[in-house]
């Protein structure tokens, strides 16, 4: 199935002022069995964490049946893609490659045969890399942007599109002091410039690379607000931009939200990055965040209404 094109009734509209119309490299791009134009469309990656310690659903999704459950439920939901993940970001015990494989190959391998939603496995491990994408997976979601030189090779040699993030720890490993940056934003822009030549050296192509600030990852959260707020100038390296905004502490913290209250700041955080360029939000709550996406493509006469009776 072909994800959904711009309509042809709706006239062109001239952005307003604090509108980011990205200029991409590919903006039209097929990604595993879904073929997206990013220049009219924002895409909802779902979450299914197969981890016992996620912090946010703590476990619900950790027995195979409920992931698996979860992953086809998201993408009935109306999700674009599903992303699978065996190992959570944060500092924690350590997890063999064996271990991890046992986890997200099995999810992967049955949403497969269920659908053709676009599967991704966030992981910065090759051999896990390798494995699912052999199962289906055509997304490598990196959450240490390429920190292993052996994850480029990988994705190079095969058809997958891959993500790359923005952290500066050593995986699983806390940071010896609190984050300092001059300058959050350069930072960001910089090392992102870096792991995509790097990644162009290994022969992956520009049409298979997307990019993501990293929301809150070896952040806090001023650093991520000013960075929200400058995102342009992470789209302005005209790559498709990731933004995983949902139930992370800095929406917590602005607004005073424990964990399993923020959804109504993750939308807002979702909305604001999508008008500020991104072009993939990387969300919990599926519903919610697939009708928020669909109306910013509404109001930005991308996408016709469903119906228009209303005063006629």
């Amino acid at each position: 199935m072909t994800s959904e094109q711009p309509t042809t009734g709706l006239q062109a509209v001239t952005p307003a002022p604090g509108w980011v119309v990205p200029a991409l490299r590919d903006p039209v791009r097929t990604i595993g069995r879904r073929t997206f134009d990013f220049d009219h469309r924002i895409a909802v990656m779902a979450i299914v964490n197969r981890t016992p310690d996620s912090f946010h659903d703590k476990g619900a999704t950790f027995a195979l049946d409920r992931a698996v459950e979860a992953a086809v439920r998201a993408a009935d939901q109306g999700a674009d893609w599903v992303d699978i993940g065996g190992v959570k970001f944060a500092p924690g015990p350590e997890l063999s490659a064996d271990d991890e494989i046992d986890r997200v190959l099995p999810v992967v391998s049955q949403l497969a045969e269920q659908s053709d939603v676009v599967i991704s496995v966030d992981t910065f491990r090759p051999e896990v890399a390798a494995a699912t994408i052999a199962a289906g997976a055509s997304v490598v979601n990196d959450t240490t942007g390429l920190s292993d030189p052996r994850m480029a090779s990988v994705v190079a040699d095969s058809d997958a599109t891959v993500v790359i993030t923005h952290s500066t720890a050593p995986p699983r490993q806390e940071l010896p002091t609190p984050p300092t940056y001059d300058d959050v934003t350069a930072s960001v822009v910089d090392f992102l410039r870096e792991r995509v030549d790097r990644a162009l050296a290994a022969g992956i192509p520009e049409s298979r690379i997307i990019v993501d600030p990293g929301h809150d990852l070896n952040k806090n959260t001023v650093h991520t607000l000013e960075l929200t707020r400058r995102l342009p100038e992470v789209v302005a390296l005209g790559f498709p931009v990731l933004a995983a905004v949902s139930n992370k502490d800095f929406v917590g913290e602005s607004l005073g939200r424990p964990r399993g209250a923020r959804l109504s700041g993750s939308l807002a955080a979702a909305t604001v990055s999508a008008m500020l360029g991104a072009r993939i939000v990387r969300m919990h709550d599926v519903v919610e965040s697939v009708d928020a996406m669909r109306m910013v493509e509404a109001v930005l006469g991308w996408r016709e209404p469903v119906e228009a009776r209303h005063n006629t």
